[in-house]
C-alpha cells in the first residue's frame, strides 16, 4: 500500500544523506517535497500540516544541523513523529477481568467486517481461548451463514437463535457465554452502504445492551480519506475504542492509515494484510514507520517466523543439514512454511534493504513457489528422498503431472544440488553451530 510514498520519501531523504552539511533551507525544501509527497498519498491535509510542522521545528536546531550526521538525524526526526502520527505505541485489546470479553464489530457494508470478526476470532483460539461468534447482522442474506462457515474453518463455535431482533440475540449471547464458559464474544453487527439513522440507533441499543469491553470500527484502507470521514461519523454517534484498517495490502495510497489516528483520537489495533483468515495482526506504529521509511520490519518477521516454525521443527531440519541429509520433501516442507509467512512481497517489504532493490519490471513471484511445490508433490516418495534416481523419463513424467515443463524439471533439480552442495560445505562451520543453538533451547 505505501510503496509509492516510501520511493519518494526514499528519494528525500537520499539527498539528505548525500550532504555532509546541512542548511536550515535544505530541510525545509525537503520538508517541502515531504509534504508534497503526503498530499500525493491521501492524508487529511492538516494532518500533513502538523506533522510537517512538528517535524521542522525539531529538525532546524543546531544540534541537529551541527551534528555529524545531519542526514540521518532529519529522518531519525520523521521516523519518530510518523509513528507518532500512528499512534506511538501499540494500543492492545482491553480483555474483561472476569470473562466473557464482549468485542463489538461494526462498520460500513463492504468493508469487510465479517472476515475481520473471523480472523480475530481465529486470533484468540490460537491463544486458546474460547470463542462465541454472534451473527448479529440480520438484514443482509446469508450475512449469518457466511459467519457460521467462517466459524467452522477457524473451529470456534457460533451463536445461533430464532430471534430476529439483533439487540435481543446480543443479549442472549452474551448470556448464554457465561453459561458455557467462553471467554471471547465477538458481535458482528450489520452495516449498511451509507450512514443512517437507524443503523446508528441499532448500534447504540446493542452497545448500551451488552456493554462491550472493546468497540471496534473496521474500516477499508483502500477507501481512503472517505474511511477517515467515516470513522469520525462512527466515533460521533455511537464512540469506539479503536480501528481495524482492512486491506493494508492493497494498492491504495495509504491515506487513510496515517489520518486516522490523528483525526479521530483512536488508536489503530489491527491491520487486514490479506484475504486468509490468519491474515491479521496487532498493529504496531513504530513497525509501520520504519516500512514506510524503506527501514523494513525485521520484529514482525521474526515474529512470523516464531509462528509458523517450532524449534523441534527447525532444531531437525539443522541437524538434517548438518548431516548433508536435507531432501526434497524437506525442501517442499520449507516452502510451505514460507507460504504462511505471507507473500514474498510482504516479506521482502520487511526486511531492510531488500525493499529498496531495483527489481524493474521484475516482481517476488509467488507463483514459482506453488510451481516448485507442484513438482516436488508429483515426485514418487523414493525420488523425494535420493533426487540421484530422477532420469530423463522421470523427468518428462514429473513434468506432466505437475503442468510444467521438462525445463522447469531440470531447473529445480540443478538449484537443488548446488543447495545440497552449500549445505555440505556448511556442514562443519555455521551449520554446527545453527544446530547446537536449537539444541540449547531444548
Amino acid at each position: 500500500m505505501f510503496d509509492a510514498l516510501s520511493s519518494k520519501l526514499e528519494a528525500v531523504f537520499k539527498k539528505l544523506r548525500g550532504r555532509g552539511v546541512l542548511k536550515e533551507e535544505d530541510v525545509k525544501e525537503a520538508l517541502r517535497e515531504v509534504r508534497l509527497a503526503l498530499l500525493e498519498a491521501d492524508v487529511n491535509f492538516k494532518v500533513v500540516r502538523e506533522f510537517v510542522g512538528r517535524v521542522q521545528a525539531r529538525a532546524v536546531g543546531q544540534d541537529i544541523l551541527s551534528s555529524l550526521t545531519p542526514g540521518q538525524q532529519v529522518i531519525k526526526i520523521v521516523n519518530e513523529e510518523l509513528a507518532g502520527l500512528l499512534g506511538g505505541v501499540q494500543a492492545k485489546l482491553h480483555l474483561a477481568p472476569n470473562p466473557p470479553t464482549i468485542i463489538m464489530m461494526m462498520g460500513l457494508q463492504g468493508s469487510g467486517k465479517t472476515t475481520t470478526a473471523g480472523k480475530l476470532a481465529k486470533y484468540f483460539r490460537k491463544d486458546g481461548r474460547r470463542v462465541l461468534l454472534v451473527p448479529a447482522d440480520t438484514r443482509r442474506p446469508a450475512a449469518a451463514q457466511q459467519l457460521a462457515t467462517l466459524a467452522r474453518q477457524v473451529g470456534v463455535d457460533i451463536f445461533s437463535s430464532e430471534e430476529k431482533d439483533p439487540v435481543s440475540i446480543c443479549r442472549a449471547a452474551a448470556a448464554q457465554a457465561i453459561q458455557s464458559l467462553h471467554e471471547v464474544v465477538i458481535l458482528d453487527t450489520a452495516g449498511r452502504l451509507q450512514i443512517d439513522e437507524p443503523l446508528m440507533d441499532e448500534l447504540r441499543q446493542i452497545k448500551a445492551a451488552v456493554k462491550p469491553q472493546e468497540t471496534l470500527f473496521v474500516a477499508d484502507a483502500m477507501t481512503g480519506q472517505e474511511a477517515v470521514n467515516i470513522a469520525e461519523a462512527f466515533d460521533r454517534g455511537i464512540g469506539f475504542d479503536g480501528v481495524v484498517l482492512t486491506k493494508l495490502d492493497g494498492d491504495a495510497r495509504g491515506g487513510a492509515a496515517l489520518s486516522i489516528k490523528a483525526v479521530t483520537g483512536r488508536p489503530i489495533k489491527f491491520a487486514g494484510i490479506g484475504e486468509k483468515l490468519d491474515a491479521l495482526e496487532p498493529f504496531h506504529p513504530d513497525r509501520m514507520a520504519s516500512r514506510i521509511l524503506g527501514m523494513g520490519d525485521v520484529l514482525s518477521l521474526i515474529e512470523k517466523a516464531q509462528a509458523a516454525v517450532s524449534p523441534d521443527e527447525a532444531l531437525s531440519l539443522a541437524r538434517k543439514m548438518q548431516r548433508n541429509a536435507f531432501s526434497l520433501e524437506d525442501f517442499r516442507d520449507q516452502i510451505r512454511q514460507v507460504k504462511k509467512l505471507g507473500s514474498l512481497d510482504q516479506i521482502m517489504g520487511m526486511i531492510p534493504g531488500l525493499n529498496k532493490m531495483k527489481l524493474g519490471d521484475a516482481k517476488p513471484d509467488d507463483g514459482q513457489l506453488a510451481r516448485v511445490e507442484a513438482i516436488i508433490n508429483s515426485m514418487t516418495p523414493k525420488e523425494r528422498t535420493d533426487a540421484m534416481i530422477i532420469n530423463g523419463s522421470r523427468r518428462l513424467r514429473i513434468a506432466r503431472g505437475s503442468g510444467t515443463q521438462v525445463q522447469d524439471v531440470n531447473r529445480l533439480l540443478k538449484q537443488f544440488a548446488e543447495m545440497r552442495k552449500m549445505m555440505k560445505s556448511m556442514s562443519g562451520g555455521k551449520m554446527g553451530k545453527f544446530a547446537k543453538m536449537f539444541g540449547g533451547m531444548r
